[in-house]
Order: C-alpha cells, then structure tokens, then sequence
C-alpha cells in the first residue's frame, strides 16, 4: 500500500464537472475565439462585482496594460506603484512608455497606505515628474483604504487604478467608486480560473471602448469614426470589410471557449470566497500558539479576498533561515511561496532608477511567507500544514 503524501501547493484551481462540460459545450460551438460567450462573461463579471462595464482579456497583465493605454499614461508621465507587488503592476507602465515611481508599504500588510502615497508623490514632485496615476495593489486580498486614496488622488489631479487581482469576491471591489478602473487575474491561483484570463471594470464608457480597441489591434469599426473618408466609403455608404486602426493596439482578447469556463467559474465564485474564508479562520487559530514570533501578514480591520494566507515569520528567532523552512515543508509535501520580492530590488528598475530604501516593503519581504489555500482544501489538509509548523517551529524558538 503506498504511503505517498499528497502535495499542498500554495495554491490551484478548483475545477468541477460542469466546469468541464461547459467548456466541451463552447467547443462544439462555430466560434472558439470572440463570440457571444465573451459578451456574457463581461456581462456576469460585473454584475457580480457591481461594475457598469467589463472588458474580458487573456491576462491580468493585460487588464493592467490596457487601463494604462486606456487613460492614455505615455512617455513624459509617470505612475506610482507600490513596491511590494508582482511585476505586471509596475511594467504596465513602463509598455506605455510613463516611467514607475515606487511607493513604499505597511511592513505588516504590505498594503499602499495614504501616507505612503502622499511620500511618493512629494518624492516625483521634487524630481520634476509628471505624476498622473497611481495604482494601489490589494495585496493578498486585503483591499486598501480606497477612499483615503481618492480623496489624495483627486486633491492631486490623478487616476487610480485598482491592481484587484488578488481581491476578486470582497464586496464593492470593482465597482470602482474610488478609481477610474480595477484589473482582475483569472490565473489558475486566483479567485476564479479561466486557464488564462483578465477583466477590467470601470464606470466610464468611454474608458471601457478604449479598453476594447486598444485589446483588439486599435481596430475601429465604427464609421462615423472614420478618417479615410475615400477608402471607407462608396456612393451605398459604409464599405462591409472596411476598418482603420488609428492608434496600435495588441491581440489581448480572451476566447470564448475561455469565457465559457470563466461563466462556470463566477456562479461559484461566492461558495470559493466562503471557503477560502474558512481555511483562513482555522489557520488563525490552529497557528495561534506559534504568536508572535509566527503571525498573520495582515490587519484584522481590513476587508480580505484572500486569494493568499500570508504569514510574518521572525525567521531568526527560529533559528531557521525562510529557505531553510520552505525546504524542511517541501520535504513534508506542503508548498508555500514568497509574494513578492519588491520591485525596488529588480536590475532593470535599480538600473533605471538607481537603489532605493523603502524599509515598508524591506521589512514585509523578509517576513513574509505563503500558506497552502484554495477552496479544494481540507480541513484534514489545514491542520496538516499547522501541525507541521509547530512541530518545526515549536521547539525551536528563542526566548525574546
């Protein structure tokens, strides 16, 4: 009989039978790429994040990407972006040719503070840079204090971009009562999966049409938008095959056998947030007895999406270095991850910008630590991943 444990990753998709049939459904269809199930994706996802429009595409990096095109961020702007977050928030950016200004985070969330952003902001100020955008990340699922963050960036004349990937499911995020748009991930780890997949949300009409030219070559249909007047038109009206790209765009459109997941996936999305909340409370009290020196990488009075369990780890306490105590649960069967080193520290931004002290996100990066969770889970695969924990932290701690 084998005895083979089963492997915890940090995260993974939670995929189901109907899950299945609704893709083998869209496969049957006449249409694999942008068809009708595109439409109704958009149209589900923000009816359930309480958005007025969504623009569905093939990566979170992408949704980021085309928000930044979409407020028309280019060479001679700038954009700050807070350090402690994955790459995609910062290089958004930099493809539209804005240069990055790095915010600092709260060393025990790793969350853009209001503080911080008013820093960054001074900081641009001082070095003569045009700053015209901000984009708070909602690390782990904890949400920013959005509106502590409007009021700044109104009084300052810029535009807020949610980086959502994290948070999808916590109420109110996405409707974007504070920013101009939100990016969501449908990564195989996040809240939903759609193998690949993103959506932007915004309240502005005309921000979610740029969204879509800008996702589909900057192709343009629309005749009364025409330039080429003698190349658009005959003496009948409107050429059937005629189009003009007026400004370039990319292919980032999401395939409707995608979408066709992605509607399987949002009418669980409630049931997954649920149960990703119950793994959550049962590792703060099966972890408890390892506090403080092992604790939770958050504040309690923060909404949370909790696309990831996060934990502030004193390392040196144990007596162990992180590499060590990721080897030591690997060895158990049990997967964690560091999110994220901070943008600070990359060669291309410290080569662009030179080196920079941001103790926040400095102090969070060496803390932090990653836990198994995803909806999948169960209770039996929680209290494994604890127990190990304190069967290798807890004879090892150091008096204080």
């Amino acid at each position: 009989m084998s005895t083979r444990t089963t492997f915890l990753p940090y995260g993974r998709q939670s995929i189901d039978e109907d899950d299945i049939t609704a893709v083998a459904t869209a496969l049957r269809g006449e249409l694999l790429t942008t068809g009708p199930l595109v439409e109704r994706f958009e149209a589900r996802f923000a009816e359930a994040v309480g958005a007025s429009h969504a623009v569905a595409c093939n990566s979170g990096t992408a949704a980021l990407h085309l928000a930044a095109l979409a407020l028309e961020l280019g060479p001679g702007d700038a954009a700050i972006v807070p350090s402690l977050t994955f790459l995609a928030t910062a290089n958004a950016v930099r493809m539209t040719g804005a240069e990055v200004v790095f915010a600092d985070v709260d060393c025990d969330t790793g969350l853009l503070t209001p503080a911080a952003l008013e820093d960054a902001l001074g900081r641009a100020k001082a070095a003569g840079l045009s700053v015209a955008a901000a984009l708070p990340v909602h690390l782990n699922g904890q949400v920013c204090d959005m509106a502590e963050l409007g009021a700044i960036a109104r009084d300052n004349g810029i535009a807020l971009i949610e980086d959502a990937c994290h948070a999808l499911g916590v109420a109110d995020v996405g409707a974007t009562a504070h920013s101009r748009m939100a990016c969501f991930s449908t990564h195989p780890v996040k809240a939903i999966a759609t193998g690949e997949g993103g959506v932007l949300t915004t309240a502005d009409e005309a921000l979610a049409r740029r969204a879509r030219e800008f996702r589909n070559h900057g192709l343009i249909r629309d005749p009364q938008r025409f330039e080429n007047r003698e190349l658009a038109f005959d003496s009948n009206g409107p050429n059937p095959w005629y189009y003009e790209m007026q400004e370039i765009g990319w292919n980032y459109r999401l395939p409707d056998v995608l979408c066709a997941l992605g509607l399987s996936q949002l009418e669980k999305l409630d049931r997954f947030y649920r149960r990703r909340c119950e793994i959550a409370a049962m590792y703060d009290r099966l972890l408890e007895p390892l506090a403080p020196t092992l604790r939770p990488a958050r504040h309690n009075s923060v909404q949370h999406g909790w696309h990831l369990y996060a934990i502030l780890v004193d390392f040196d306490r144990f007596g162990m270095t992180r590499g060590q105590v990721m080897a030591a649960l690997r060895m158990k069967g049990i997967g964690t991850q560091v999110h994220y080193i901070p943008l600070h520290h990359q060669p291309y931004y410290r080569e662009r910008y030179g080196a920079q002290e941001l103790r926040g996100a400095d102090t969070y990066y060496a803390r932090c630590l990653s836990l198994p969770l995803y909806p999948a889970a169960s209770g039996d695969d929680v209290h494994r991943v604890a127990d190990t924990l304190i069967d290798l932290f807890g004879a090892r701690r150091r008096p204080s």
